[in-house]
């Protein structure tokens, strides 16, 4: 999959739910039907076995923020987590709409459920760069892998692409600040590049918590062929990660203008040159700016310009008629054609 995109440069969009679900079945459904018409090859969520993931005094410890949705940490992250009952429910969902199921394992046993359900792509987090236990786990699965690198230095991302390498080719490796949200001058888009130079063997993408579209676009440019958005269906509910993401129209926007780009980079056929319609129209033909008597050569003060009705010798074309010898006179205004010319 990965490799088809390196090949012919076809963006691959997820787009990243995560927890934006609210913990609710029927609106992380709605995510999948909407950010699939508006674009999406996938939609992504995250999967957590909070007991597992986090020690007892962590899971227990107070919690207070507005975007809390219980007094301890533990208790608000069960409130935002799907049940394993509904992930089955999701990628059918996500086979329905025709995008690829796609999840976040934070967790070995969250990983087995993915298993499971034969998820269609994993995700490594930037909180799990270098680790590389769990890396070998997830790419042990034979899944195509994504990994962000958020925050990571040049040599642990070395080592996790190698682990990821070693059992299979199909990974993709996305530059990430990880900042929520990430402003415009925080992005660091050149270190794709970077990144290009460095995994040559990886398709190089980029995950963005910038709260706008033109990210995408700039990331093709750079030579990105994976974008991750955070998306919401409403940037003002509760939560942390609203408030930067995409909402519908947003998306459809990042998605848009990415393929755009893409087919604005497409060299224009050298017979297309010049035959643009306004040059029929209104191209200028070359004239005598001067009377030339036969046998005279051409010159730059011999050549000006008009617009006939019927178009003769291009003005564009002048370098093709200067220093030639006229065959016969032409008068001052009279338009030059290629017979009137020696060879």
């Amino acid at each position: 999959m990965f490799n088809q995109i390196a090949y012919d440069g076809t963006p691959f969009v997820i787009a990243e739910v995560g927890q934006n679900h609210q913990g609710d079945l029927d609106i992380a459904r709605e995510y999948i039907r909407i950010f699939a018409f508006e674009g999406a090859d996938t939609v992504k969520f995250q999967t957590r076995n909070n007991r597992y993931l986090f020690s007892k005094d962590a899971y227990e410890a107070d919690y207070a923020s507005e975007n809390a949705f219980a007094d301890t940490y533990g208790a608000h992250r069960e409130k935002l987590e799907l049940k394993p009952e509904w992930l089955p429910i999701l990628k059918e969902d996500c086979i329905k709409n025709g995008v690829k199921f796609m999840s976040t394992p934070f967790d070995e046993p969250s990983l087995k459920l993915l298993e499971e359900i034969d998820v269609d792509i994993l995700k490594v987090a930037s909180f799990d760069l270098g680790n590389l236990p769990f890396i070998h786990r997830i790419a042990s699965l034979g899944k195509p892998v994504v990994m962000s690198v958020g925050g990571g230095r040049i040599d642990q991302i070395r080592s996790s692409v190698e682990v990821l390498l070693n059992h299979h080719d199909e990974v993709a490796i996305l530059h990430c600040v990880s900042e929520y949200p990430c402003e415009y001058n925080r992005l660091g888009l050149d270190n794709i590049e970077l990144l290009i130079r460095e995994f040559p063997g990886c398709v190089i993408g980029s995950s963005d918590h910038f709260n706008g579209t033109l990210s995408g676009p700039v990331a093709y440019l750079k030579g990105a062929r994976v974008f991750e958005k955070h998306v919401t269906l409403n940037r003002a509910w509760k939560g942390t990660d609203h408030s930067f993401a995409l909402e519908p129209d947003g998306f459809r926007k990042f998605v848009r203008d990415i393929k755009r780009v893409r087919h604005m980079m497409t060299p224009k056929p050298a017979d297309d040159l010049g035959n643009e319609r306004v040059f029929n129209k209104l191209g200028k033909s070359l004239i005598a700016y001067v009377d030339i008597k036969v046998g005279e050569k051409i010159t730059l003060d011999s050549l000006s310009g008009r617009i006939f009705n019927t178009q003769y010798i291009p003005v564009r074309e002048s370098n093709q008629v200067i220093g030639r010898v006229a065959k016969r006179n032409i008068a001052q205004g009279e338009a030059i054609q290629y017979v009137d010319l020696e060879s």
